[in-house]
């Protein structure tokens, strides 16, 4: 199949989140199993650090937005064969520090970023004759895509898989702005677009899409109840038949302890010693005090309540009764980057803080921490712990969504598990399971066996890209059919 992948980022040119990762990461793999990939993405200021070589198409598009039509440029980069990603170009959208806001708040002109994206990934369509057999959306940025398909851009054949990375972000913008889409008010209602009195275009991608699915078993599970459907559980369950489920998947050629060029020492599951070289190094560049057998918990995720900081935060002091070093990397809200700040004062030689994401230093603390947290609100799959188990790194995390689904609780009785969990969302819960963590930790050999286990999992993205593609075959099946306007 010819499988075009519409995503607002894709590393290595651009990175907000762990979207990125899966951009790179799904269709490579899909590559892999025969498929021809195209990535379009838009091409943020982010691009220029990367040492590609992107090349410059002799096309203009013109991209209708409200009355008008906006010119925009395309560059192509080709990563591997059967990859190509198109980079969308319009410096006055998308050639900005951030991605989708700064430390202030979102960008306010974000409904038309994204809307004129989606609609420049189709008119990219015609003018290259791409001829696409799926296109494969990603989250708010690209939901309009689907409603396009079956409303203006009924002339491009493609079928569309819609998938739902994170419910929680919906792109919501006031009414007034669905002039931008180029959309009639017959798509304003209940029924359609309308939400709340405002413009939902996650709910255009949920009611329009051929196939939907999301990234892990349970959040599926999760996102049709009230308690985690933020106001679209509704929606979704009017589709409950065409929603399914695709865990999301680890790249090992990037995440492999063994062969991982930002280690100071490579490790397998059978040299779990060499873990504690890059222990080492980790405390000293956060200048840790290097106690011993002091355990180094790890924490890589952007500060706001949903990650769980306001549990962590009433922890932190018991925990440091227990002797622990902790490594925070990551920005977000200002309580909690304050809070942060504070805690590298109150715990000098104990607390270590990068507010800047940095892949290499994401690797290192992977390698050289013994437990990694994340206690999230929700998290609807979750990559690092997947690495975390990669490197032997055990994770501590609350029981939703896809970290329920990767991470088995640990048993002492019959040394079952790769990590510990927790349900209840509430702060004793997490302590208790830290110490249940560090009381094994503190038995050797039982913690070494715990940490190969770990290592020995599998999920490999090639598990998941043959899902997609069952998938893909099922969106084909429906091609032609539903609201076509």
């Amino acid at each position: 199949m010819k499988v075009l992948f519409a995503t607002s980022e894709v590393s290595p040119f651009s990175r907000a989140g762990g979207l990125a990762d899966v951009s790179q990461a799904l269709p490579l793999a899909l590559a892999r199993q025969g498929h021809e990939v195209l990535v379009l993405s838009p091409k943020y200021r982010q691009s220029r650090n990367v040492k590609s070589s992107l090349k410059h198409l002799d096309v203009t598009l013109d991209v209708p937005i409200s009355w008008m039509k906006k010119p925009a440029q395309v560059y192509l980069a080709r990563p591997k064969e059967n990859v190509s990603v198109y980079l969308i170009e319009r410096d006055d959208l998308y050639d900005r520090e951030g991605l989708y806001g700064s430390e202030y708040g979102d960008y306010q002109d974000n409904a038309e970023r994204f809307i004129f994206f989606s609609r420049a990934v189709l008119e990219c369509c015609l003018a290259l004759n791409l001829k696409p057999d799926i296109i494969h959306c990603n989250d708010w940025q690209t939901a309009l895509i689907p409603v396009y398909l079956k409303t203006l851009y009924s002339q491009i054949p493609s079928s569309s898989l819609f998938t739902i990375h994170n419910l929680g972000y919906q792109g919501l913008f006031w009414h007034y702005d669905l002039h931008l889409t180029g959309l009639g008010w017959e798509h304003f209602t209940p029924q359609g677009l309308e939400f709340f009195g405002k413009l939902n275009l996650m709910k255009g991608g949920i009611l329009f899409g051929d196939i939907l699915n999301t990234v892990s078993p349970t959040y599926r599970q999760e996102i049709l109840t009230a308690d985690n459907g933020f106001g679209l559980d509704g929606v979704l369950k009017t589709r409950e038949q065409d929603l399914y489920a695709v865990l999301n998947g680890v790249d090992y050629s990037l995440w492999d302890p063994a062969n991982d060029p930002f280690l100071p020492a490579p490790y397998t599951e059978k040299t779990v010693e060499n873990k504690r070289v890059c222990k080492t190094r980790l405390q000293e560049i956060f200048h840790l005090k290097k106690k011993g057998e002091i355990p180094v918990v790890g924490l890589i995720a952007r500060l706001l309540d949903r990650k769980g900081f306001d549990l962590v935060s009433r922890v932190l002091p018991r925990l440091m009764e227990s002797e622990i070093e902790l490594i925070l990397m990551g920005k977000g809200q200002d309580q909690y980057q304050n809070w942060a700040r504070e805690m590298v004062e109150k715990y000098p030689g104990l607390v270590g803080l990068e507010m800047v994401h940095s892949e290499s230093m994401a690797h290192q603390i992977q390698a050289g921490a013994d437990i990694l947290l994340m206690p999230s609100r929700y998290e609807p799959c979750g990559l690092d712990q997947l690495h975390a188990l990669r490197y032997g790194t055990i994770p501590v995390v609350r029981a939703v969504g896809g970290l329920e689904d990767t991470v088995e609780d640990y048993n002492p009785q019959t040394e079952r598990g790769t990590g510990f969990k927790f349900k209840e969302y509430e702060w004793e819960k997490l302590l208790q399971t830290i110490q249940r963590a560090l009381a094994v930790y503190r038995d050797k050999p039982r913690w070494k066996r715990l940490i190969q286990r770990a290592m020995n999992q599998d999920f490999s993205w090639e598990k998941s890209a043959a899902q997609y593609e069952a998938l893909y075959q099922k969106a084909l099946l429906k091609r032609g059919t539903g609201p076509r306007v």
